[in-house]
């Protein structure tokens, strides 16, 4: 009989190996452990996400010489920015996602997100986009397999200016969804910028408490707004239903606080 026990051992070893095989790709200074596995928040399913660290190189070739199967982006290609490359292996049968990660970056955003500062960029599969904070917060999560990281805490100037800038995207995005889709009768164009405006809410929510949001699985429902995704299956086609939805969801964020400036 094959115990939780047997599959955290298991687990343990299979990691260990991951980082010291990764940890011998040239270039790479440090690796990490982060998303729900660090977090203890995983399923037996959930994919392994591992940081590789290096500084102004990394020999991806390195990355592909290990022989796991898969697919092996190059530096930058995932568009140059916080996420600026990675890959997406199975090792051993399980799903393992590689994040490429310059300390030169990293470190600036650490600097700038003391000063409570950062961007927002733009990025596939992600409805509001990643805020440049993002980099700093993996380092605060994530359980370092090999080398040596810093551990930032969430900076006081950003819970401010995190909250603020989140918030006024979220009023922005409810007020031009009701005039430029709602009164068109335009369900598509609602839908679309309605959620936008909900995981908008939400990271503000987070970044008001000092809690990082590392991606938008789940972001919703640990910021308390979960509730509000029943309304998507009531948005209505016409246009005097599409602004009742609207001021519904307007009014159920209001009234929650998460839109205050």
């Amino acid at each position: 009989m094959t115990t939780r026990r047997d599959h955290d051992a298991d687990d343990d070893r299979f990691v260990r190996r991951l980082g010291e095989r990764l940890a011998r790709v040239p270039g790479v200074l440090a690796v990490t452990l982060g998303g729900s596995r660090a977090l203890g928040e995983h399923g037996p399913d959930s994919d392994w996400d591992l940081g590789l660290y290096y500084r102004g190189h990394l020999d991806v070739d390195g990355v592909r010489a290990l022989g796991w199967p898969g697919r092996v982006f190059p530096l930058g290609g995932w568009g140059g920015g916080v996420m600026n490359g990675g890959a997406w292996l199975t090792v051993d049968g399980r799903r393992v996602d590689l994040h490429y990660r310059d300390l030169d970056s990293v470190e600036r955003r650490i600097a700038e997100a003391e000063l409570g500062r950062f961007e927002i960029e733009r990025l596939l599969f992600h409805l509001a986009g990643v805020p440049t904070y993002l980099a700093v917060g993996e380092l605060a999560i994530s359980l370092t397999l090999a080398g040596e990281l810093p551990r930032p805490g969430f900076p006081a100037a950003l819970r401010v200016s995190a909250a603020r800038r989140w918030r006024e995207e979220a009023r922005l995005t409810l007020a031009y969804v009701e005039a430029a889709h709602a009164s068109r009768g335009d369900p598509l164009g609602c839908a679309g910028l309605l959620a936008q405006a909900v995981v908008q809410a939400a990271h503000g929510v987070l970044a008001a408490s000092g809690e990082w949001a590392l991606n938008e699985k789940r972001l919703v429902r640990r910021a308390g707004l979960g509730d509000l995704a029943g309304r998507f299956g009531r948005l209505g086609a016409d246009p005097n239903a599409l602004r009742a939805t609207v001021e519904q969801l307007t009014a159920a964020l209001s009234e929650r606080g998460t839109l205050s400036p």
